[in-house]
């Protein structure tokens, strides 16, 4: 009797190992299907890139009141007013932005107030920024002019939520 009591305490471990591991198993798919939805989310929020597409050249003379949005390159050597979505944006030495920017790559050479989400943030010697600056890349040249904050992040392009008084990304 004692060899079958054994058997059957070696069986019912063997189950709730076995059921251990079926819930670490639904917790993976749990977590994958998350980080699934999350990509999905990250893709729509960043701009594909049109490879036909020439850059765009707004000039000194130009003044632009309103959202800037494209697939493709752009270089401001003029004023706008509003936000600015692009692959790379490259801000010229006598250019000013007042808005948000939100790019793969930019290059600022001019003066921006506001907030700046990049992959890649360059800041050349004649750059004036106020604002912050959330990055995944980022290099000041000595002379640049910064006031605000800094933060790294992996996806900076992802503007976080809030729900229910709290902070999601």
């Amino acid at each position: 009797m004692n060899v079958v009591k054994n058997e059957e305490a070696m069986f019912s471990k063997s189950k709730s190992t076995n059921s251990k591991k079926a819930s670490e198993h639904s917790l993976n798919e749990i977590i994958e299907q998350k980080m699934e939805e999350v990509s999905e989310n990250v893709e729509q929020n960043i701009i594909k890139r049109n490879e036909n597409s020439p850059p765009s050249l707004l000039s000194t003379d130009l003044f632009i009141k309103g959202n800037l949005t494209t697939n493709g390159d752009i270089q401001i050597e003029g004023e706008v007013e509003g936000n600015i979505k692009a692959n790379l944006l490259t801000i010229g030495k006598e250019a000013k932005i007042k808005g948000e920017l939100n790019t793969d790559e930019l290059i600022v050479n001019g003066h921006v107030s506001g907030t700046i989400r990049a992959k890649k943030v360059t800041l050349t010697s004649s750059a004036k920024v106020e604002g912050d600056i959330i990055h995944q890349t980022l290099a000041i040249e000595t002379g640049a002019h910064f006031e605000g904050s800094i933060e790294k992040s992996d996806n900076p392009l992802l503007k976080p939520e809030i729900k229910d008084n709290k902070l999601v990304n």
